[in-house]
């Protein structure tokens, strides 16, 4: 078993995981072992259907693994309860996903002010959250609802959102996925400036060649396993 190393900020351990169908399950992912270090970015990539998207969630906690272990900051999370493990995540992790995941009836400030809505100091609160519209260049567009939003306005938005809490971690799908060339290039502009600026822990599952290009370590899964 791989020695687990607290300063890791990701390490898993013979991950594995199945979905069931019908009578039987289907293996999705096969004994995935890694290690990503504080400040890393590294990209995830492989076809369709290779596991990126399962390894994601399970790195980011959204998930449990079938067997083996995954370790967040020195922190076991496997078996965590939901409770517990959803404290975490909003300590930890931020989650960019490929389709925004806004809340259409919010604005801007307000979808970024989200994961934080428990904390009592509503003040400290909108002053963050006008604090990363800012760091993402969309200060001017706080009181905009996403569908007065470009597609890459969204995305900025979203990953306003997932850095509220100050996640050491940053977990996204396909961020790039639903934007043009220009705009998909701005993400990454912005998602560079986080691993440097900020020394955010970047992990990115990716089918973009352009992604993959920027990060500064590449794993590539096949059939649930890393090749």
């Amino acid at each position: 078993m791989t020695n687990l190393t607290p300063q890791a900020a990701v390490e898993a351990t013979d991950l594995t995981r199945s979905l069931p169908l019908g009578q039987s399950l289907v293996p999705i992912l096969n004994g995935v072992s890694l290690t990503i270090e504080p400040g890393e970015w590294v990209a995830l990539t492989g076809p369709s259907g290779s596991g990126k998207s399962t390894l994601l969630g399970l790195i980011a906690g959204l998930d449990t693994p079938t067997s083996g272990r995954i370790v967040l900051d020195g922190l076991d999370i496997t078996r965590l309860g939901e409770s517990r493990l959803a404290a975490i995540r909003n300590q930890k992790v931020g989650v960019v996903f490929q389709s925004f995941n806004l809340i259409p009836s919010l604005t801007a400030q307000e979808n970024v002010e989200v994961p934080l809505y428990v904390n009592p100091n509503r003040k400290r609160i909108r002053e963050r959250a006008s604090e990363m519209l800012e760091y993402v260049g969309l200060g001017h567009r706080r009181g905009h609802q996403p569908h007065q939003l470009s597609g890459g306005e969204q995305q900025r938005v979203a990953i306003a959102r997932a850095l509220i809490a100050k996640p050491s971690l940053l977990v996204a799908d396909e961020p790039t996925g639903n934007l043009d060339s220009q705009s998909g290039e701005q993400v990454l502009e912005l998602f560079a400036r986080l691993q440097a600026e900020l020394h955010l822990t970047c992990v990115i599952a990716t089918h973009d060649p352009a992604v993959a290009a920027r990060a500064g370590r590449r794993l590539h899964l096949v059939d649930g396993r890393l090749a």
